[in-house]
């Protein structure tokens, strides 16, 4: 038995989003007064398909956050809540033949599952699988960054969440060429089409033997970032199952974890926010500055430590480095403990060199001990507190951009907005608030820690 892995296509981009809602696990019921009667022919229709029973214990029904799947039953933990094959899947190896022979490996996996969701879906009620693709979310119900207009994205320009749509927007655009090629669809095709399709897949597909699978029925169920349920694949019984971890009384919704993701990568991947999310993240990018005499001297002693030298879009090297920073939380905040990544610490305690044999001995103490380098703190003291002085300067000039950014995001508290554009603003401050709230716990740490130093 494995942990399914949602889609993740290349290194450069994350992938966009889902209709899919999402609410936080409450450790209480939830109870739905409707069930969801358009979709009722959707477990039968699938159960027929395979041959055998999906679910005996979940149907699809009405939450306050849409479409769900709810206990039918009394759930306990330990109990499989449902058992979807393989074969009742949508992969790429489903194309008619002929079509993934002319695509080859110029095109990622998710690429071709949004070409066969194409195909299907110009089928119509044609389609073998017609039940699931004409329940599949519109367009306009779709909220991931790839989706916003440039006004929107102009909203979380402070997070890395806008420079990664962009390049997700780039592969997406650079996928479309050879999808167009696929005869059936050549001359109806069109990017706005595509990028539906793709995002359709990679919202909803997870990942097993088989490729890259949408998994009908299954992927109506919703995100908490405090459930431990996953979905896993069972390549012995060639199936893809989910076991529940807490128990349900009928009528209370079902909730999974797609993955230990921050809210950039959910809004990216699946078009929600969570608030408080557990795992909120934030990206920061550092830079060694042009004017800094020993800056080609540093920039490879770092490339010679493997600590990654970023590269622009012409393959040049530049001087950024992102450093993905957690939330600080109880006791190191004081200074100690994690604290923040031991590799942003490094990167400063370079940046801040004054000279090259200050950087010698940066390499000869990661070479007599496990070859990475500054990571001790160094042995002068002042030298170390000027370093994550640095930092903080920093991570404080990001914050005064999120508080501008989210200060602009306000409105009145009479006006009461509900709107595409409104819902993206609360997304967007949402995830800012989130990030902000990340940066503001390592400015303290930072402060607590060069306080430590000076007391010593």
């Amino acid at each position: 038995m494995v942990i399914s892995h949602r889609v993740k296509l290349s290194n450069t981009w994350r992938p966009p989003c889902s209709v899919l809602t999402v609410i936080r696990r409450l450790r209480c019921q939830f109870t739905f007064s409707t069930s969801c009667s358009e979709c009722n022919d959707v477990l039968p229709w699938l159960e027929h398909k395979a041959g055998l029973e999906i679910s005996s214990l979940l149907s699809i029904g009405n939450s306050a956050h849409g479409k769900s799947l709810v206990a039918r039953h009394p759930i306990k933990p330990g109990d499989c809540l449902l058992k979807v094959p393989y074969n009742v899947q949508l992969a790429p190896d489903n194309l008619p033949k002929g079509i993934d022979t002319l695509l080859g490996d110029n095109v990622s996996n998710a690429a071709k599952v949004a070409l066969l969701i194409l195909y299907e879906q110009k089928l119509g009620q044609k389609s073998e699988w017609a039940p699931y693709i004409t329940r599949l979310p519109r367009l306009e119900h779709m909220h991931n960054t790839i989706f916003w207009n440039d006004n929107e994205l102009q909203m979380i320009q402070p997070s890395s969440l806008y420079h990664q749509t962009i390049m997700h927007k780039l592969f997406v655009e650079q996928e479309f060429p050879t999808i167009k090629k696929a005869d059936f669809i050549r001359d109806v095709l069109t990017l706005e089409d595509f990028k539906y399709a793709f995002s359709l897949v990679t919202s909803r597909a997870w990942e097993s033997s088989r490729g890259v699978s949408m998994i009908p029925f299954a992927d109506f169920v919703n995100h908490s970032d405090l459930s431990d349920t996953i979905v896993l694949s069972n390549e012995e019984e060639q199936l893809s199952e989910v076991i529940a971890d807490y128990s349900y009384a009928p009528g209370d919704e079902v909730l999974i974890r797609y993955g230990k993701f921050s809210n950039a990568r959910l809004l990216l991947d699946f078009g929600f926010t969570l608030p408080c999310n557990k795992y909120e993240q934030v990206q920061v990018e550092l830079t060694i500055p042009y004017e800094d005499n020993l800056r080609q001297l540093k920039l490879e002693l770092l490339s010679r430590h493997k600590m990654p030298i970023l590269k622009d879009v012409n393959g040049l090297s530049s001087s950024e480095n992102s450093f993905a920073l957690k939330e600080v939380r109880g006791y190191a905040l004081d200074g100690q403990g994690r604290g923040i990544p031991q590799s942003i610490r490094a990167f400063a305690r370079v940046v801040c060199c004054t000279s090259p044999l200050e950087m010698n001995d940066l390499a000869v103490e990661a070479a007599e001990n496990d070859g990475r380098l500054a990571r001790r703190p160094l042995k002068d003291k002042s030298r170390e507190i000027e370093a994550h002085q640095f930092l903080h300067s920093k991570i404080n000039e990001l914050i005064e951009e999120y508080n501008a950014s989210i200060k602009s995001l306000e409105l009145p508290t009479t006006l009461c907005m509900v709107g595409k554009h409104d819902l993206r603003r609360q997304m967007a401050q949402c995830l800012l608030i989130g990030e902000l709230r990340v940066l503001k716990s390592a400015a303290l740490w930072l402060e607590n820690y060069c306080a430590t130093l000076f007391r010593v």
